[in-house]
């Protein structure tokens, strides 16, 4: 089971009261939150590792160099105007996320993340690399390309919330957008993401884009297409898609998960802990942060004999 964690957490966070504070008054809800989610999926799932992939860089430069627009309505301006701090996360939220980790590391819970590169890359990489069926918990359709019904690659979609996410798989990749999943990457740089500030193709929707995916195959196979005056492509369309070629260009290279990230492969640091790596160190950071049912939660779902 491979989490996003930093969209569990952000979930958590607008999802949770923010009433729920530690005993000096800081806000502890996205951590509460975080450790029910993995105090329930693990019940659910019983998986044989757990591992919260984490945000290096949650805008990596080299994507920001290939499309400048990458994330950019996210950012933090600074107080001047002429530059750019980080992530905007609220102030209540960024307080805790060393909470979370400090957290995670006395639990014994598995944290990977590689500098340069996003928590999505880091999921990419343990899926394909796992050589066992995975799940993926996200918030993100950007991971629906990982999909691989063959593999036993799915992803816990966490739109509606964790208690009622969706388990994707080709099929409902198939249902929900017309296209394969291991198209799902073209699909998304043709019809674009406001989310992640893909532009996408002017004029070309779900329903074109996986029209032109059914007809052409690849984005490649579609631009190949766009620049043959003799292929039966609507003028509009041809002329929208020669229009965004820099955008084409650069755009497969952002949206595609790399799958190639150096990381250990030792999976046994990877298993699911069944009891916690530093019980003091826990009920200490329990008792500091007000995490008392949370921790127990936790404990009890890590312990189950699932296997």
């Amino acid at each position: 089971m491979l989490l996003d964690t930093a969209s569990l957490y952000f979930r958590a966070f607008f999802g949770m009261p923010d009433s729920l504070r530690a005993p000096d008054g800081t806000p502890v809800n996205a951590v509460r939150g975080l450790l029910d989610f993995i105090a329930r999926l693990v019940s659910d799932y019983a998986p044989s590792h757990l591992v919260c992939c984490w945000d290096n860089d949650w805008r990596p430069t080299w994507r920001v160099e290939l499309l400048p627009s990458y994330k950019e309505h996210r950012l933090a301006r600074t107080a001047g105007g002429d530059g750019v701090d980080a992530e905007e996360v609220p102030d209540a939220l960024a307080v805790q996320v060393p909470v979370i980790a400090e957290v995670l590391a006395a639990m014994g819970i598995a944290v990977r993340g590689v500098d340069g590169y996003e928590a999505d890359d880091v999921i990419g990489t343990l899926a394909t690399t796992a050589g066992m069926p995975a799940d993926v918990v996200t918030g993100d359709r950007d991971l629906f390309q990982l999909v691989d019904d063959e593999r036993e690659i799915r992803v816990l979609y966490t739109a509606r919330g964790v208690g009622r996410h969706e388990q994707v798989t080709g099929e409902v990749v198939r249902a929900k957008y017309g296209v394969r999943a291991d198209q799902y990457a073209d699909f998304a740089t043709l019809r674009g993401d406001a989310s992640d500030g893909l532009p996408g193709v002017k004029g070309v929707g779900d329903k074109t884009a996986a029209r032109l995916l059914a007809e052409f195959g690849t984005l490649a196979g579609i631009r190949a297409a766009a620049a043959d005056p003799s292929t039966a492509l609507a003028a509009g369309v041809r002329a929208n898609l020669l229009a965004a070629a820099g955008y084409l260009d650069v755009a497969p290279r952002v949206v595609e998960v790399t799958r190639t990230l150096p990381i250990p492969a030792d999976w046994g640091e990877l298993r699911r802990p069944h009891a916690f790596d530093d019980e003091a160190a826990v009920t200490r950071l329990a008792d500091t942060w007000g995490l008392g049912g949370s921790v127990a939660r936790v404990r009890a779902a890590l312990a189950a004999d699932h296997d």
